[in-house]
Order: C-alpha cells, then sequence, then structure tokens
C-alpha cells in the first residue's frame, strides 16, 4: 500500500474484518488488514469494523491505532465505523462504562429495552436522509442486516435511522467521520453501495 493509497481494514481483534475486506476487494479496491499505526496513517481511508462486545475498543488506544486514527482523521482521510466501530464513535457504551469512546459524535450507546429481543438480529428497514454523502442511492425502506445488543442514540449528524424497540443510528456522518450499526458487507447490493459510496469520496 503506497503513501495516501488504498484503504486500511483496522485489526483490533473484533473480528469480522476479513468479510468487509473481501467485500472492499470485490468492489476493485486495494484494501488490507493490518493493526500497524504506520500503515494506517499511510492509507488514504480507515475502515474500523467489529462484532462482540465495546470493550475490544480499549485495545485501539491501548496499540496506538486510537493516535493513528486520530492523526489520519485530522489529515481529512474518510473514516467509516461498522457495528461496534460505528459504536465507538460517540462518547462510550453503557457495555463497557470506563472504556471511553472517540466522542466524533455526541452520546452514549445503550443496551436495546427489554420490550424487545436483544440481540437484534436479521434484516431491517432503514430510512435515510437525502442529504447524506454515504447513504447517497439508497432509498428510503431497503433492508440491511444487523447483529448487535447496543444501539447509538439518534443524533444531529445521524443520517440514517432503524427502529427496534425505539429509533437509533444506523449511519452518521459529519464531514470524513462515518459510521453505520449495519453489516453493509453482509447486506447484498444496499450494502456494497454504501461501501462503493465510501470509496469513492475523496481523500
Amino acid at each position: 500500500m503506497s503513501e495516501r493509497q488504498g484503504i486500511a481494514v483496522i485489526d483490533y481483534k473484533a473480528g469480522n474484518a476479513t468479510s468487509v475486506l473481501k467485500a472492499l476487494r470485490a468492489l476493485g479496491q486495494s484494501a488490507e488488514i493490518t493493526a500497524d499505526p504506520a500503515r494506517i496513517t499511510a492509507a488514504g481511508k480507515l475502515v474500523l469494523p467489529g462484532v462482540g462486545h465495546f470493550q475490544a475498543t480499549g485495545r485501539l488506544e491501548a496499540s496506538g491505532i486510537a493516535a493513528a486514527i486520530r492523526e489520519s482523521i485530522a489529515r481529512g482521510a474518510p473514516f467509516l465505523g461498522i457495528c461496534v466501530g460505528m459504536q465507538w464513535l460517540f462518547e462510550g457504551s453503557a457495555e463497557a462504562e470506563g472504556w471511553p469512546g472517540l466522542g466524533a459524535f455526541p452520546g452514549r450507546c445503550e443496551h436495546f429495552p427489554s420490550a424487545v429481543k436483544a440481540p437484534h438480529v436479521g434484516w431491517n428497514q432503514v430510512r435515510v436522509a437525502p442529504q447524506s454523502r454515504l447513504m447517497r442511492g439508497v432509498e428510503s425502506g431497503s433492508y440491511f442486516y444487523y447483529s448487535h445488543s447496543f444501539r447509538g442514540p439518534v443524533a444531529p449528524q445521524t443520517v440514517a435511522v432503524t427502529d427496534y424497540g425505539g429509533e437509533f443510528s444506523a449511519a452518521v456522518e459529519r464531514g470524513n467521520v462515518m459510521g453505520v450499526q449495519f453489516h453493509p458487507e453482509k447486506s447484498g447490493p444496499a450494502g456494497l453501495r454504501v461501501l462503493q459510496n465510501f470509496v469513492e469520496l475523496a481523500c
């Protein structure tokens, strides 16, 4: 991966990196899985996938990856967080008290209410804001695949919502920092469209 080119799929032992890598390569993108802060800062774009417990994001700080992400975001590199990777963009999560998030978006992630079954697994619809670059070309009512027990709040930067025990952020976007709660790599043509929109963003 040459300087400021390609996509770094960040490996912090939270799983799911391989399927994201395959989806990006299916779109013809140069991408690699890496945990090396130097390779992360050298990449043109960053993707932070994740499944499982929010506490896994603590490895981002301990390994120096978080500092590399902040540096890349500051210089304008497009960043996409997926599932737990998106939750990390908020201030924190009730799943792991004391483990801070990046704080790019306001609020904390909370567990689904007891009125609905958790985890929320399977296909669900999204309602899309028309101004979103990440969700461009995705019709409201499109279905995406989810697998999560905690959810990000609806924030001013929310560009898509899903309703399951109340509305939550399905996608957030502010400048070059973006996140999706669903798994685009498992969501068929609609998910590939979201990834294509991301890779088409200018570095």
